[in-house]
Order: structure tokens, then sequence, then C-alpha cells
């Protein structure tokens, strides 16, 4: 609805925003809204501009959010699990129960903006404090 006052339109009572007058009041979002908005990014792609928009977020907030997220702080389980890609190589890789090293065969893994390449005899109890080391 417009008012005109002397020659002037109200545009506040249409919902928009004046020079240094916010457009809205920030909303507070609980712990489990935000961890759900996360979630939505980490979809296969997903932009998290989109997903911003959509929920009427600064991209920047919701990157911070992504962090928490990560860091187990947006509540939930900490476990998460991690994306795996099998080598179309058909390579055997045995692995000795009796000392826990596999004898062959060549790993890689994508942490972050890293690689981490394994070849050869592995330590099988070395790789998971390395693994959790990397996802904590």
């Amino acid at each position: 609805m417009q008012c005109v006052h002397g020659g002037s339109v109200d545009t506040l009572s249409q919902g928009m925003a004046v020079a240094g007058s916010p457009k809205r009041k920030n909303r507070r979002r609980s712990v489990r809204e935000r961890r759900e908005i996360v979630e939505e990014t980490l979809v296969a792609g997903a932009s998290v501009s989109r997903v911003a928009r959509q929920h009427d977020v600064n991209a920047n907030q919701l990157f911070y959010w992504r962090k928490l997220y990560r860091e187990g702080r947006l509540g939930g389980s900490a476990a998460q699990l991690l994306p795996v890609k099998v080598s179309s190589e058909n390579v055997a890789v045995r692995l000795e129960k009796s000392d826990g090293v596999a004898m062959s065969g060549t790993m890689e893994i994508k942490v972050g903006k890293g690689l981490v390449r394994i070849a050869g005899p592995v330590d099988v109890e070395a790789l998971r404090a390395v693994l959790e080391y990397l996802a904590g």
C-alpha cells in the first residue's frame, strides 16, 4: 500500500529498504537449523551462494557455519562419512592379520586440498592414526 504525502511516496509500507534502514531484522537460527542448512551445501553440485539465498543467510555466514560443522560444533554426530573412489585397477592387496601390515598396493586419499599417497607396505594402525588426526 502506498501513502502519498506532499509528493513523496512512503515505500516502507511496501517492505522496501530505505538508505540506512535495514531491509529485515537479523534472524537467530537454532543450531539444528544451521546444521540442516550446512548439510544442504554438502550435497554434490550444491552452491553455497544459492543455498544461502534460499535461506536468506549471508554466504560468508554460511561458510563460517560450514567451518563449525567440520569441527563438530553444530551438534549431532562429529563422525562424518568420507567419499571413496575405488580405482579401476585390479590390484590385489593382502592383509596379514598377524602383524597388521598390508603387503602391497598403492592408496591415494584426498584430504582437503592435499593428497596422501601411500605405496607399498602399510601399517594399518599408523594409517588409522593419521586419518583420525586429519579428520579431527
